[in-house]
């Protein structure tokens, strides 16, 4: 397999060496010295033992790498396609490959699923005892070494996690997109993978929102009974609570999902009540804020302009602290009747990176069918798409600019 990035790693130290200026490689001009090494995963998956070939060269092109974070039938795949659509096109699988891959590839946007990084398959996991939250069971370097290449511009073999089989199929080969969003349980528990992000998201879901969640997809979709999905919970909870929980202290913005306060004791948990909280101080995000910024605001929208049914919507935004990080809050509880009327709210907000008055509402709107559309879900997963577009565009004037600048010195 080989692995491309455009620099040397500690844990690769026999390198065999060509340098040519002007070859190509993968389609990448390179202007440096191409080093090759042993490196990367053998695909079956066991004990994670390295027996496969890698170069590393150096590449011009960068790439912004977003990170999503969530534990599995928390809504990842939803948000994914509703930011690759801010981007234009349609999310689809690699044409031409491995039918099971958990690679989506749009116009701009290349989606992996980190699952593709487990070192164990289903059956070696359930020999050792441990379940896919379980550090053990990933491969980090791997996944360090190949999202370090990508966002250097350099093209990797990934390898693919079969999830209808539990095993590891042969790698795929991913080109370096404009934007890599890397999704799945683990994008911020390494170090060194959490510096390469540009941005980072955790979905945070309530373990009351969570658990009807799992119910609607895993017993609807997937056959399950009711029993295995609270034996699947439970089995995952400590685990979770270890290893996937603590992420959110890393990210730049949390969507945090929770039962609605303003039905007293609910127990159906079809009405949400939904956080934004967004780090203050990162480079290329601006919080989104409600009327006034740095202010704290409770609304209750006019009933004339937006229609809601029982119990109705509130809206609440202020600062607050979280993991000792200065955040802004933005709220919403309770969801929407018309979605054509969220223009109301929609110009009521700043901060949200449109390019035209009703963006949001239009892309709301594109997507009515997805679920969360009529609740806070759907609409902040929208704005992050949005941030995510003009984080993606103020880094790339800043890099045109770079040259320009240095000439003048």
């Amino acid at each position: 397999m080989a692995v491309c990035a455009a620099s040397t790693t500690p844990s690769l130290r026999s390198p065999c060496c060509a340098s040519n200026p002007t070859k190509t490689y993968f389609g990448f001009s390179q202007r440096q010295q191409v080093i090759f090494y042993t490196g990367g995963r053998r695909s079956s998956g066991r004990g994670g033992k390295n027996n496969s070939q890698a170069f590393y060269c150096s590449a011009e092109a960068q790439t912004v790498v977003i990170g999503l974070a969530a534990d599995s039938g928390c809504g990842k795949s939803t948000f994914m396609r509703r930011m690759t659509s801010v981007f234009g096109g349609a999310a689809e699988p690699p044409r031409g490959g491995n039918p099971d891959s958990n690679t989506l590839i749009s116009d701009t946007t290349t989606v992996i699923c980190l699952d593709d990084y487990h070192s164990l398959d289903r059956t070696g996991r359930k020999e050792k005892g441990v379940t896919a939250l379980d550090p053990r069971a990933n491969n980090f370097d791997l996944m360090y070494e190949q999202v370090k290449a990508l966002k250097e511009g350099v093209p990797v073999e990934k390898p693919i996690y079969n999830h209808v089989t539990g095993l590891l199929d042969p790698p795929e080969l991913i080109q370096p997109p404009k934007i890599l969003v890397i999704e799945g349980l683990h994008p911020m528990y390494d170090p060194r993978v959490r510096d390469l992000l540009d941005f980072s998201i955790y979905l945070d879901i309530s373990n009351e929102v969570k658990f009807a969640w799992k119910i609607q997809r895993d017993m609807a979709e997937r056959g399950h009974s009711l029993e295995s999905i609270k034996a699947s919970i439970e089995s995952r909870k400590p685990d979770f609570d270890a290893y996937i929980d603590p992420q959110k202290q890393y990210a730049d913005a949390v969507i945090d999902v929770l039962p609605t306060q303003l039905i007293p004791d609910d127990n159906e948990g079809k009405v949400l009540r939904v956080r934004l909280i967004m780090k203050e101080g990162s480079k290329y995000f601006s919080p989104v804020y409600l009327f006034d910024e740095g202010s704290t605001i409770s609304w209750i929208p006019c009933g004339r302009k937006l229609t809601c049914s029982y119990p109705g919507i509130k809206f609440f935004y202020g600062p607050d602290a979280y993991f000792s990080h200065e955040v802004s809050v933005l709220e919403m509880d309770g969801q929407f009747d018309k979605l054509d009327e969220l223009i109301y709210v929609e110009s009521h907000l700043s901060n949200i990176s449109t390019k035209f008055y009703g963006e949001v509402t239009q892309q709301m709107l594109k997507h009515a069918d997805f679920p969360g559309s009529n609740n806070g879900t759907g609409l902040f997963q929208t704005i992050i798409g949005l941030k995510i577009r003009d984080l993606y565009e103020q880094i790339i004037t800043e890099k045109a600019a770079a040259p320009a600048e240095a000439a003048k010195v």
